[in-house]
């Protein structure tokens, strides 16, 4: 009897857990919202790109909204969504980089051939920084209110559409 059971449980579990695997193909990643969302942003305490004898740390984004962005050299997406930094950068959206698993030759390089509109680059070369954020790949955008608090979070490529309708509307609500 116990035997029978089993037999008849097995399949109908094979097939819960088939189906429940099923579903989770069809889910995007790049939907989920942030755990950080309206949590401070985490502590930090790192050199930039451009000076390694420079400290900076979490009060560096306090005291005005800025677009954190994390990106890296080696990031396809990161080359296509300078234009709409820079865009954002001459409209006067502080904007501040983590230069994020890079180099500083490699980082440094990116910045010459596509434009630099980051007051500051914190530079993470191990990603410690981006794995207390969540990041799961560049580029990946925050939004930072002016008290260091995480409102929006953009994954991915940042589009001249995002910008439009994503972007500019966060900062002008948290400004």
């Amino acid at each position: 009897m116990k035997r029978r059971l089993l037999l008849l449980l097995l399949p109908v579990g094979f097939l819960g857990l088939a189906l429940f695997f099923y579903q989770g193909l069809s889910l995007d990643p790049s939907q989920r919202d942030s755990a950080l969302m309206a949590r401070e942003f985490p502590s930090f305490d790192a050199t930039t790109l451009r000076d390694e004898n420079r400290r900076v740390d979490q009060t560096l984004l306090e005291g005005e909204v800025t677009l954190v962005n994390v990106w890296g050299e080696w990031c396809p997406a990161c080359k296509q969504e300078m234009p709409q930094l820079l865009e954002l950068a001459d409209r006067g959206i502080r904007m501040v980089g983590v230069n994020y698993r890079d180099t500083r030759e490699k980082g440094m390089q990116f910045l010459s051939e596509f434009g630099d509109p980051f007051e500051v680059n914190i530079f993470d070369p191990e990603g410690e920084l981006g794995f207390d954020l969540g990041v799961y790949g560049a580029p990946e955008t925050f939004l930072v209110d002016a008290d260091g608090i995480i409102r929006y979070h953009h994954k991915g490529y940042v589009s001249p559409q995002d910008v439009r309708e994503r972007i500019l509307p966060e900062v002008e609500k948290w400004r």
